[in-house]
């Protein structure tokens, strides 16, 4: 455990885990006892504290609210049988989320203390991490801008938190996903790479469209042409054409994801072809055509592997195989949830225990 990290613990007084059904868990519905709070003045963060889980007060002026300079990041701790807490590639996380607040403009976090504060926080909560299969400790890490000003500039004040919540599956069924070739989720140059509020607040309408069609989800394709497909509303997305696992390359407008390079670096670790590229929309659907297209999933925290029941195009619907007979994807997911769990060796050094 990181002990270098000076937190004011202030524990609840009445747990609110009696509010969980651990058999039937929402996703991100209710959230565990305690969180995580800093403070950033005067050009470093402080005030560091643990405290039960509530509301607080904000301006109506603050920065956040009027111009989105809010960025977060989104990981999982496990319970394994022997009672270990397993966190999955956390400074990953930690990585990214500075990545992220470089271009919004916010003060960097270092991973010493991204690290001793979610692990104080979850060793606080770890009996609110379940222990049935699909389920997990959902971990929110974000920082967001503090200033009472309504003028357009970079923050002087930020306040960093963290909360956490059992989950269930992000997706209780396969999902069906709508090839988006009008609407655009980021251009070359903008901030489609970070974890910034704003890029989840503008997909919502396009893929809301999408949802009143009878899709769950989007496939959103480059700006300019709308000729190669990027990503997958809330995931990466990774096809299996042949005997080839493909999934586009990562960009500027491409969120790098940690479930993405986790799934390449089992592939190729198997002996996989694996290739990250551009990929064109007509490639996959002529993929679809011809037989070709064995898989198709998307891969993020949330749900680690969503299985693409179909695809839409064109006005057109492409079923893929049935999910039952899909090899790779299906034994990805069991790789991955048994390394997360504890159950097989952790050859790729991706788990930090607690």
């Amino acid at each position: 455990m990181i002990d270098t990290l000076d937190i004011q613990i202030t524990q609840s007084q009445s747990s609110r885990i009696s509010e969980i059904d651990f058999d039937h868990i929402e996703f991100a519905r209710i959230y565990s006892d305690h969180m995580f709070v800093s403070n950033y003045n005067d050009g470093e963060w402080q005030d560091n504290e643990i405290v039960p889980y509530d509301y607080f007060n904000i301006s109506p002026a603050n920065t956040a609210i009027h111009y989105g300079q809010s960025i977060f990041e989104g990981l999982k701790a496990y319970k394994a049988g022997d009672g270990r807490t397993l966190i999955f590639r956390p400074t990953d996380n930690s990585k990214r989320l500075n990545k992220s607040a470089q271009r919004m403009c916010i003060p960097s976090v270092s991973e010493e203390f991204f690290m001793g504060a979610l692990t104080e926080l979850i060793s606080l909560d770890k009996q609110w991490i379940p222990d049935r299969p699909d389920t997990s400790l959902y971990v929110r890490p974000f920082i967001f801008s503090m200033d009472e000003y309504i003028g357009i500039r970079p923050s002087a004040f930020f306040k960093f938190m963290i909360i956490t919540c059992p989950v269930g599956p992000y997706y209780s069924t396969p999902v069906k996903v709508m090839i988006e070739t009008h609407y655009t989720r980021a251009a070359s140059g903008g901030a489609g790479y970070a974890k910034a509020a704003g890029n989840y607040g503008a997909s919502l309408y396009p893929a809301k469209l999408a949802q009143d069609k009878g899709y769950h989800q989007l496939i959103w394709t480059d700006a300019k042409d709308h000729k190669y497909i990027e990503e997958s509303g809330t995931m990466n997305i990774m096809f299996v054409i042949a005997d080839t696992l493909i999934t586009p390359a990562v960009s500027d407008t491409i969120l790098d994801g940690i479930t993405r390079d986790s799934v390449i670096t089992i592939a190729k670790d198997w002996g996989m072809k694996v290739e990250e590229r551009k990929v064109e929309v007509e490639e996959v659907i002529g993929a679809a055509k011809d037989g070709n297209l064995k898989d198709a999933f998307g891969t993020g925290t949330a749900a680690t592997i969503a299985h693409i029941e179909l695809i839409g195009y064109d006005g057109k619907d492409y079923m893929l195989p049935p999910v039952e007979i899909r090899e790779f994807s299906n034994k990805v997911l069991k790789e991955l949830n048994n390394i997360k769990c504890g159950k097989i060796k952790d050859r790729f050094n991706w788990i930090y225990t607690i």
